[in-house]
């Protein structure tokens, strides 16, 4: 994986084989953040990246500045390689946590203006990242949540839906209180 913009724009990140990880290509992270820039100044956001895995999302976002950004995973593996990364380039604004998602949405009493969910996508449970989200207020008022999934989840009947964005078998879904 590499990180496409920033400080570290073209720094490629080795993440090693046996974690089990299906990271953002860079064709979806490169669409995805050009969306990002046209709503967002980073330097002015915090955020939250769930089922952080690798930490490539977050990474992105460190580098380009943004005020904090906390990674969430469970697996201690990745975890370890998160902190790992986060230390070797600095990225001081960075929260590692290892955590189930779902539990820290029911246990955080942060807002973040931007929060991206990249869980398997073969999770139950996928609709419940944005009931949970908004039901505990983790997302800040002009905030923006995206979650990304497999085509065959549809999140349009979610409350707080804006649109879906497909980057081939990427799918990114938008919600927000706008």
């Amino acid at each position: 994986m590499r990180i496409i913009g920033g400080t570290y724009k073209r720094k490629i990140i080795e993440a090693p084989k046996n974690l089990p990880v299906r990271p953002t290509t860079d064709m979806a992270k490169e669409a995805l953040f050009n969306i990002l820039n046209n709503r967002f100044v980073f330097s002015q956001i915090t955020a939250l990246d769930l089922f952080s895995g690798t930490g490539n999302l977050a990474f992105e976002l460190a580098s380009r500045g943004v005020q904090k950004v906390v990674a969430v995973d469970k697996h201690a593996g990745c975890v370890a390689f998160i902190k790992k990364i986060k230390n070797l380039l600095n990225f001081y604004q960075m929260e590692v946590i290892k955590q189930d998602a779902f539990k820290f949405l029911h246990q955080t009493d942060e807002q973040f203006d931007l929060i991206l969910a990249d869980p398997p996508y073969d999770m139950k449970f996928i609709h419940e990242i944005p009931e949970l989200v908004f039901q505990n207020h983790v997302l800040s008022e002009k905030g923006l949540l995206i979650v990304e999934h497999g085509s065959e989840t549809d999140l349009s009947e979610q409350k707080n839906y804006l649109y879906t964005k497909k980057y081939s078998r990427v799918h990114f879904s938008f919600f927000s209180y706008e």
